[in-house]
């Protein structure tokens, strides 16, 4: 994947080797209201991301310093006594991309705020959320499942952004990474994603009485993609990711989203080695309206007392329910007043 502006800046200033300061910085970018720069704290050659406010401000770093392989400290500001850095470093060089897309999206969650106090809220609010992803981070990558799965999701992403001329919307849209009911939803629609491979390619699992219950959302629709899975032929899980990240350049708000999606299904940069041999080619995929007597189990269907349903479905006995992506993307685009 390309390289970000942070980790541009970054790398900038640890080539810098003729400073001996102990905090070198360089600001992210003008259009932010607060202070953000983008920094490397010396001796340690640490990364880190700085906010500055007032040295009055009240600050308890006691209670910010509960974050796995991050610390959170303050920093006099040299040239301007009455202000101070509030500093958020990277302890562990192995989480690199993670805390450059971390560092992203706390830009993006304070870039309109105007008051210290909303500033910090803001940054623990955040920081609480990225807690868990750096908790997630294994030396063993994801399952062949999860590949499978991870990349049926984001192949048909990629037709979705190449279907609409909102990118946003399209990425908002991806919930399977959050373990929704339906990969995406939005609104009034669901799009379930479902991805096989080998004998029983036409054969799907369902996880619950709910992921096809039209009668808990308007629109239900089924995205079936039957894969080929070969060593060295096809599509690998990373050439789609990055050709989806190229789709996003022109969208800060969508790239960033997409990058922080990504962490939280469990795909990182120190594991992206792992999914480089493996390819994906598409044997069959097919679309499906859920609705009227398509076969599913549906959670007025379940007797009092019954629970954790889970079922299969043989997809060759649904032909009367395809449909086309024409169809699909012009139930689920934006209306004009943006559902």
């Amino acid at each position: 994947m390309d390289m970000t502006k942070i980790e541009s800046i970054w790398t900038d200033l640890e080539s810098d080797s003729l400073t001996h300061s102990a905090l070198i910085y360089k600001r992210y970018a003008a259009e932010i209201l607060p202070d953000v720069f983008i920094a490397l704290k010396s001796p340690e050659n640490l990364r880190c991301i700085a906010f500055r406010i007032s040295a009055l401000f009240p600050f308890n770093e006691g209670q910010w310093n509960k974050f796995k392989d991050i610390k959170i400290e303050t920093l006099p500001f040299e040239t301007d006594k009455s202000k101070k850095f509030l500093l958020i470093l990277l302890l562990n060089n192995q989480h690199k991309d993670i805390f450059a897309t971390l560092c992203e999206d706390l830009i993006f969650g304070v870039s309109e705020t105007t008051t210290e106090k909303t500033l910090v809220e803001k940054l623990l609010e955040r920081l609480a959320k990225w807690q868990s992803l750096f908790e997630k981070v294994g030396k063993q990558g994801l399952s062949d499942e999860a590949q499978r799965g991870l990349y049926g999701e984001i192949y048909f992403l990629r037709i979705f952004l190449n279907n609409s001329s909102d990118k946003n919307y399209c990425v908002q849209s991806w919930l399977g990474p959050e373990k929704s009911i339906q990969d995406f939803q939005y609104s009034n629609w669901g799009v379930e994603v479902k991805t096989t491979h080998g004998n029983n390619h036409q054969k799907i699992h369902i996880a619950s009485e709910r992921q096809l219950d039209d009668s808990l959302i308007e629109k239900i629709f089924l995205y079936h993609l039957s894969l080929e899975v070969r060593i060295g032929h096809g599509e690998s899980l990373n050439t789609l990711i990055d050709e989806v990240s190229k789709l996003l350049i022109d969208s800060t708000i969508a790239s960033n989203l997409f990058k922080m999606k990504l962490l939280e299904a469990g795909y990182y940069e120190v594991h992206r080695a792992l999914y480089d041999e493996v390819g994906y080619t598409i044997r069959q995929e097919n679309l499906y309206r859920v609705s009227g007597n398509f076969p599913r189990i549906t959670e007025n269907q379940i007797p009092t007392g019954v629970g954790d349903v889970k079922y299969s479905i043989v997809l060759s006995e649904s032909e009367e329910w395809k449909i086309d992506q024409q169809s699909l993307f012009s139930e689920i685009k934006l209306d004009s007043n943006g559902k």
